[in-house]
């Protein structure tokens, strides 16, 4: 089961449910999850309510049930449903009305590896302003994670990458997708020589999302 304790980003969220970020700020202006506000405490002793989405363990099985069942449902339809969903929260199924039964146990497991994935992403990165700047890492490594993150995205393979860091698994992959995901890096990203890398190879691939007609584009694997 979710944390119920524990607040979650949006991008965190995302990280969890399997959705984009922008999916996540669309689920919750249309109040299909609504955000909940996190005390701070100010240097001077007093708490104010700070404006920043949160969300709840709730929320993101909610989230998993609506990337499912998308916007085929209406408000008041999807809205029966989460309330059903809240009352029986142990049930592996939830009747939302005559035509529709939603596999609630399913997501609820989704959500649960999701979240347990993040833990031990959070577990395995650290920042330390003597390595790298402060500049995200593999605790015990210099091996930059938004780096790794990045070069999966552009289409680096598994084995490509665990040649040139004999130091991480593929599981050790996985988890930077997930961290970089649940923390998306603000401002312009940085290039691969100021994270500490430097170019071993390229290669032409193309991915699903890339436009046909040869319009591929250039992967990069590099070494520290």
């Amino acid at each position: 089961m979710p944390d119920t304790a524990r607040l979650y980003t949006p991008a965190e969220a995302g990280a969890v449910s399997g959705l984009k970020l922008k999916a996540v700020h669309n689920a919750i202006d249309k109040h299909i999850v609504e955000p909940v506000a996190r005390a701070r405490v100010t240097p001077v002793g007093k708490v104010n309510r700070v404006a920043p989405r949160f969300l709840t363990g709730e929320d993101l099985v909610r989230l998993r049930v609506w990337r499912g069942v998308g916007d085929t449902l209406s408000a008041e339809r999807r809205q029966r449903l989460f309330v059903a969903i809240a009352a029986k929260p142990k049930a592996k199924t939830v009747k939302a009305d005559e035509l529709l039964i939603v596999d609630v146990g399913e997501a609820r497991k989704q959500v649960d590896r999701g979240v347990r994935d993040l833990e031990a992403a959070e577990a395995v990165v650290g920042k330390d302003k003597a390595t790298l700047g402060g500049e995200p890492v593999f605790k015990g490594t210099r091996i930059p994670v938004y780096g790794i993150a990045a070069m999966l995205e552009a289409g680096a393979t598994a084995e490509e990458l665990l040649s040139g860091y004999p130091k991480l698994t593929e599981r050790l992959l996985e988890l930077a997708r997930i961290w970089a995901a649940a923390h998306p890096r603000r401002g312009r990203p940085k290039s691969l020589s100021d994270l500490g890398l430097t170019m071993k190879s390229t290669r032409r691939v193309t991915r699903k999302s890339d436009p046909p007609a040869g319009r591929s584009k250039p992967t990069t694997s590099a070494v520290g």
